[in-house]
């Protein structure tokens, strides 16, 4: 068990806020694009807008305790809204701009939601079932309402009334805010609810402020950085990582430019970098996967002369840093000068295109594979990968570039405790696999109105993560896998998927996505994504033409192969247990994603809604007739990427 110290604590999001405007009041906390250019607003102007829109809640009639509802893409506003409804007194209950109608509608019941704000895009399905939710009295309209009704509220206009009470009565209005204590509930955040219904994870002002303070002692960032704020602000991840870690050293926030649509705010990105050339950037894996998908075909698309200077510079790169902790020492140090002259050559091109001033990128909401890891710490680009869960606030701990181990998860923060445990509760040794738990300040006050799932999760002042780990010798916290989605033997041995995933994603250029499935079953099974574009352009290299009889064959074969390379006599044999490989695939008909709901707000896979849409391919992969790829299933979906 580790327990770690840290001074300076902070109490409530409200004195961070009023701490930062008093240090920083001139610096920007927020960026945002308008009529084609960034534009800066300092700490102290926000304070404005805050105090304001708190007045003009109270003034609707909303009191402490109660619930408003934040449906909004990433903007200024979002962050002047929650704030303004905790100054208020309230509960801010962030949703996800992806969510569908019935999926909004249970969450806003669920928390008994009185207020709505919500932005132009996503302003429709709030008015489609407004009807259905009495508890809601009021909708405040961000960017405005062409006929707004009698329980319509325009954003602006809120703005205006809460200025002209504050210079009529600010002491009224000031009094809530100061009131506010440290366990009053901040946010109520769901989860994503896969299996069952979500349950709203009650995070305080406390719980947030902590881990804050904690994130800043794994790294102590500067004033004057900024960064670029790319994931969804509703998940917790960046809601604490940038939206207030960021606040606690008064650095800089820059959203991304709003699209028309959400594929039109994502195209977006990487303008923006090169407008805003962030210091510090937050990942999660599907976004590292296309930085280095672009980074590789750009280098590519050069000439192949380059594209193998390249691969001969990563090789150098990954011996120089070793597992990160290593880097340099022994006899590396011979590799330097080669390395400076790559960086000066090549990667320094690479990193040009992020802006030129980035540092690092923290990575967390999924395990990052080692290897992706590698890469972009070769490059000059690391990903300090990080863990986390939303009842936790989210942050437990977190590589950092001054201490890094390829694999790991890095080092827990400080003023928490954590421990590994068995089935039985039982503290486990350094380097034992068990359960990872954690007790500080940061864990939540609980579930919203559920507290058998409170009582199952905190236990004994201790929270329970559901996921499996271990903390090496060196004091590396290593993360290996929700428990729940662990490929399980028929003789109850136990692996994490994860890693043969990344793995098979990594070295097998025509698979774009891949499930592995065991559930106490015979073998380990498969389902997989082809990536169509490379598999017809290797045919073409092979003179076959594609959606042809034999292109359909052979593109079956060639995923086969990807698959292969880990088994006996593959390339990769030995790199994991066979198995846990598969010995049979499915080849789906179309690719996991936020629309079919199989990936989540940060593109992590959704299991459980895999496994349940795909119900009837399972049962088929655990026949005789599977064990051969070309099997009439995966033939008739090849045919369908084809045409």
């Amino acid at each position: 068990m580790i327990k770690n110290q840290l001074a300076n604590q902070m109490k409530t999001l409200i004195e961070l806020f009023e701490t930062a405007v008093l240090n920083y009041p001139d610096n920007i906390y927020l960026w945002e694009k308008s009529k084609g250019k960034y534009k800066g607003t300092t700490y102290k102007d926000t304070r404005k807008q805050v105090l304001n829109l708190a007045a003009g809640l109270v003034d609707t009639g909303f009191k402490k305790g109660e619930r408003a509802a934040l449906v909004a893409d990433g903007r200024n506003d979002w962050i002047i809204s929650e704030l303004g409804i905790l100054y208020a007194g309230g509960i801010n209950v962030p949703l996800s701009i992806r969510l569908e109608t019935n999926e909004l509608m249970f969450r806003l019941k669920h928390s008994g939601t009185k207020i709505i704000f919500v932005s132009k895009l996503h302003a429709s399905k709030i008015e489609e079932i407004r009807g259905q939710l009495p508890e809601v009295e009021k909708v405040v309209f961000i960017d405005g309402k062409e006929k707004p009704g009698e329980k319509d509220i325009i954003y602006k206009d809120l703005l205006i009334k809460g200025e002209k009470l504050r210079k009529t009565d600010k002491e009224k209005y000031d009094k809530i805010w100061k009131e506010i204590q440290p366990n009053d509930i901040a946010n109520i955040s769901y989860t994503s609810g896969t299996t069952a219904d979500p349950k709203g994870i009650m995070l305080s002002q406390l719980n947030y402020a902590t881990n804050v303070v904690q994130s800043n002692g794994l790294l102590e960032l500067q004033s004057h950085w900024k960064t670029l704020a790319i994931l969804p602000w509703d998940h917790a991840f960046a809601h604490t990582t940038c939206l207030y870690v960021f606040m606690y050293k008064g650095a800089s926030i820059a959203s991304v430019e709003i699209g028309k649509t959400p594929l039109e705010t994502l195209k977006n990105i990487p303008k923006n970098i090169k407008e805003i050339q962030p210091h510090v950037m937050m990942s999660v894996p599907a976004y590292s996967k296309a930085f280095r998908k672009n980074i590789e075909n750009g280098i590519r698309e050069k000439g192949e002369i380059l594209y193998k200077v390249f691969l001969f510079a990563l090789k150098v790169a990954y011996k120089y840093n070793g597992i990160g902790s290593d880097r340099g020492k022994g006899f590396r140090f011979l590799l330097k000068p080669l390395l400076a002259l790559f960086d000066a050559i090549l990667f320094k091109k690479i990193q040009a295109g992020f802006g030129g001033n980035l540092l690092f990128f923290i990575g967390g909401g999924a395990i990052l594979d080692i290897e992706m890891q590698k890469f972009f710490y070769a490059i000059g680009l690391p990903i300090c990968q990080g863990y986390g869960l939303t009842e936790a606030s989210p942050v437990i701990s977190s590589n950092v570039p001054h201490c890094v181990k390829f694999g790991s998860s890095g080092k827990p923060v400080k003023n928490m405790e954590i421990k590994i445990v068995d089935g039985d509760n039982n503290i486990l040794p350094q380097d034992e696999k068990g359960e990872i738990c954690i007790k500080g300040d940061n864990a939540m006050l609980g579930y919203w109105k559920n507290p058998t799932a409170t009582e199952e999760t905190l236990k004994d002042g201790w929270l329970h993560t559901g996921d499996m780990g271990y903390i090496d010798e060196e004091g590396f916290l290593y993360v290996l896998g929700r428990f729940k989605s662990l490929l399980i033997g028929n003789d109850g041995e136990k692996y994490s998927p994860e890693g043969i995933e990344d793995a098979i994603l990594i070295h097998s250029p025509y698979i774009q996505q891949v499930m592995l499935h065991n559930n106490q079953n015979p073998y380990t099974v498969g389902l997989v994504v082809p990536d169509m574009e490379a598999i017809n352009r290797e045919l073409k290299n092979q003179g076959i033409e594609k959606g042809s009889e034999k292109g359909i064959s052979e593109a079956l074969k060639l995923i086969q192969e990807s698959i292969n390379q880990f088994k006996k006599g593959g390339k990769h044999e030995g790199m994991f247990p066979e198995r846990w490989l598969p010995a049979a695939v499915a080849v789906l008909p179309e690719p996991f994603s936020s629309d079919n709901k199989m990936l989540n707000a940060l593109m992590k896979l959704v299991r459980g809604k895999v496994n349940e849409h795909y119900e009837k391919e399972m049962e088929f992969l655990y026949t005789p007739k599977a064990k051969n790829i070309e099997n009439e299933m995966n033939l008739n979906s090849i045919k369908k990427w084809n045409f």
